[in-house]
């Protein structure tokens, strides 16, 4: 059987080379494919014996133990998963069985090597900082669009509807999240709006928490002035694409949200206005346009004669 494999090997081998191959020449290449195969086998078997011993040793340590390990436990399964595509000479596998520990051995030579292991990790730091102070400045920089599907088809303004309607959804996420996480029961933490106002705009904020309120219009819990403020935000979408960004918190927590998101927009205008410079009243602007009045001079007195 396995003489009939080994054939068919070879004549499948010789029609992809064009070539006729010897028999003695087939069994010495077949020979020497054979045992390296079987080295690289028999070494791999061996480390990952030797892992599953370490791993049993490990776990019979205490809590404190198991930790200190941790690297060196990881490091191992590493190099017995490369085992499984690395390809050694005969040589090579041979001297690496010739060890009790190879598996020990190899780890204890990684260790001393200088790698740039955490030059990655800091790369990997700054490179997922730099993805999230994207992210955050997309959702506050994109525009917020108040016209339906039909007014961005006519106009090329698809992209900018979609994307619009899609941060909606996330700064609608965010207030869920906030308002779970500043409510205790019985109240709501004073800061609770501030940082999705920093993440989405007030705009957007704005236009979420009123598209809510003009949903429920009918609902009692909010009150007549968040009522009355919700209509003044333009939103031309219909009521199936707002669904989409309605706020699912209870309404008597939102509208107490919603009083602070005022008290933030009160706050942020109020500091505008004391870094923006006074204008000058009118009479201050008369006063520094007309020319001072200057005192006529004294006449000389002529000497009596």
């Amino acid at each position: 059987m396995q003489a009939a494999l080994v054939l068919t090997a070879r004549d499948k081998a010789a029609e992809a080379l064009g070539v006729e191959i010897p028999d003695d020449l087939w069994e010495q290449a077949y020979a020497a494919a054979t045992r390296k195969l079987a080295y690289i086998i028999d070494l791999y078997e061996k480390m990952a014996t030797e892992q599953e011993k370490y791993r049993d040793w490990l776990k019979s340590q205490p809590p404190e133990e198991i930790l200190h390990h941790t690297y060196e436990y990881t490091v191992r399964e590493d190099i017995v998963m490369a085992m499984e595509e690395l390809e050694l000479t005969d040589a090579q596998a041979q001297a690496l069985l010739e060890s009790s520990s190879p598996l020990a051995d190899v780890y204890r030579y990684f260790e001393k090597l200088e790698t740039g292991h955490m030059d990655v990790i800091r790369d990997s730091i700054e490179s997922r900082a730099d993805d999230v102070c994207r992210a955050k400045e997309e959702l506050r920089t994109t525009p917020v669009y108040p016209h339906s599907a039909a007014y961005a088809r006519e106009h090329g303004e698809l992209e900018q509807y979609r994307a619009s309607n899609n941060v909606n959804r996330q700064c609608k996420e965010s207030i869920e999240a906030a308002v779970r996480e500043h409510f205790d029961g019985m109240y709501l933490s004073h800061d609770a709006a501030k940082g999705v106002i920093e993440t989405y705009g007030m705009e957007r904020v704005s236009m979420v928490l009123s598209n809510t309120v003009r949903l429920q219009d009918w609902d009692g819990r909010y009150s007549r002035r968040n009522k009355e403020w919700a209509k003044t935000i333009p939103n031309d979408n219909p009521e199936t694409v707002r669904c989409g960004y309605a706020l699912n918190s209870h309404p008597a927590v939102l509208d107490g949200f919603i009083d602070l998101v005022h008290e933030e927009q009160q706050r942020s205008r109020t500091q505008r206005e004391k870094l923006e410079p006074s204008r000058p009243s009118v009479r201050d602007k008369l006063k520094q346009e007309l020319p001072a009045h200057k005192s006529a001079a004294p006449k000389k007195r002529e000497p009596e004669r």
